[in-house]
C-alpha cells in the first residue's frame, strides 16, 4: 500500500477544498465535485455532507476509486472505510480547519449522518 509523502500531506491538508472524481464501472473518471478535505496525522480523510444519501459518497462506493487534485497535487486515490474510532478527532479537525463556516456547514459534517461517510484517502 502506498503513502502519502509529507509535502503531499501539507498541500492536500492545507487546502480549503479538494475535488474528487469517483470511478465509473468501466474505469473512466466522472465529472470531479467539489468537497471539504482534513488531515489527521498522516492520513486524509473526505465526508458527504448529505451524508450516505450524497450522489458522489453513492457512486465513491461503488468502485472505490477516484482521482483528487487539491493544492496542486493531482493523485489517484483508493477510498477506504475509515475507523469510526476516529470520528471524534476528524471532527475536531473539521471544527478546526473549517470554523469560519462553524454552525451553517460544518455543524452538518459532524454530525452522526455525515460520520458515518468517512473516507479515508489512500494513495493508489
Amino acid at each position: 500500500m502506498s503513502t502519502w509523502t509529507k509535502d503531499e500531506l501539507d498541500k492536500i491538508g492545507n487546502a480549503d477544498e479538494l475535488r474528487l472524481a469517483t470511478a465509473r464501472p468501466d474505469g473512466s473518471l466522472r465529472r470531479p465535485v467539489t468537497i471539504w478535505v482534513v488531515r489527521h496525522g498522516d492520513d486524509l480523510y473526505i465526508r458527504s455532507y448529505r451524508g450516505p444519501g450524497g450522489s458522489w459518497f453513492r457512486r465513491a462506493r461503488e468502485r472505490r476509486e477516484g482521482r483528487i487534485h487539491a493544492g496542486g497535487v493531482d493523485k489517484d486515490v483508493t477510498l477506504a472505510d475509515a475507523d469510526h474510532n476516529l470520528d471524534d478527532q476528524i471532527d475536531a479537525a473539521y471544527r478546526a480547519k473549517y470554523r469560519r463556516h462553524s454552525g451553517t456547514y460544518v455543524d452538518p459534517m459532524v454530525a452522526p449522518q455525515a460520520q458515518a461517510t468517512t473516507i479515508k484517502l489512500v494513495p493508489a
